[in-house]
C-alpha cells in the first residue's frame, strides 16, 4: 500500500510545484503560502493555494493533491472544489451566467447548494435519435455563492455527464435548466475552454 502524506507534508510538497511568480486574483502570492506554512495556518494555506491554482494553469495532479489535503483537514467544500476543478482540466470547464425562474413562474419552490452535487437536465440544443429535444445531464457549482434560490443570478461552473456533447457551445449561447419537463432557469454560455491534458 502506497504511503499518503498528511495533509502539511501535501501543502507543503504542492507549494513547490508554482513558479514563485505565481499571483492569486486578489494579489496573494506563494510568497504568502509560505509565510502561511511557517505559522502552520493550514487552512489559509490550503485557500491561497486554490486561489493561485484558479488563475494560474496547474495539472490535475496538483488539485488531487489539493483535494486529499482538504479531505484530511475535513474541509467538505474545498475538498469538493478541488476534485472539481481537476476533472475540468481533463474535460473542460463550462461556465455561464443561470437566472432561476421565480416560484411563480413555475420554477423551484427553494434554493439549492450550489457546491457541485445537483445534477439538473440541461436543454443545450441537441435532438435524441428520434429529433426529439434531447436533454443533457451537468452538475452545477454556483460560484461565489453557497446557496441559488428561486429568481436569483449567479454564475455557474457545469460539469456535464458527456462533456463532448456540450463542445459546440460558445459565449452567448443561451441553455435551459430543467427539472423533470418544465424549465427551471436559463443560462447564458460565458466561457467554453477545452481539455488541458
Amino acid at each position: 500500500m502506497q504511503h499518503m502524506d498528511d495533509a502539511f507534508t501535501l501543502l507543503r510538497r504542492i507549494v513547490d510545484l508554482l513558479p514563485e511568480d505565481a499571483v492569486a486574483e486578489n494579489g496573494r502570492t506563494v510568497g504568502d503560502v509560505r509565510k502561511g506554512i511557517e505559522l502552520q495556518e493550514w487552512e489559509m494555506v490550503l485557500d491561497v493555494l486554490i486561489e493561485i491554482a484558479d488563475v494560474h494553469p496547474v495539472t490535475r495532479d496538483f488539485w488531487e493533491m489539493l483535494a486529499e489535503a482538504a479531505r484530511q483537514m475535513m474541509l467538505e467544500r474545498s475538498r469538493r472544489w478541488c476534485e472539481w476543478r481537476g476533472w475540468e482540466v481533463e474535460h473542460g470547464t463550462v461556465r455561464a451566467t443561470l437566472t432561476l425562474l421565480g416560484a411563480d413562474e413555475g420554477g423551484r419552490q427553494g434554493a439549492f447548494d450550489g457546491d457541485g452535487r445537483l445534477r439538473p437536465l440541461w436543454d443545450i440544443g441537441s435532438c435524441s435519435t428520434d429529433g426529439q429535444r434531447g436533454l443533457n445531464i451537468a452538475r452545477l457549482w454556483a460560484e461565489f455563492a453557497p446557496q441559488l434560490g428561486p429568481g436569483e443570478t449567479a454564475e455557474v461552473r457545469l460539469a456535464p455527464l458527456q462533456p463532448e456533447r456540450w463542445r459546440h457551445l460558445k459565449p452567448g449561447d443561451v441553455i435551459t435548466m430543467h427539472e423533470a419537463q418544465p424549465v427551471v432557469g436559463i443560462a447564458e454560455v460565458i466561457e467554453v475552454l477545452p481539455p488541458r491534458v
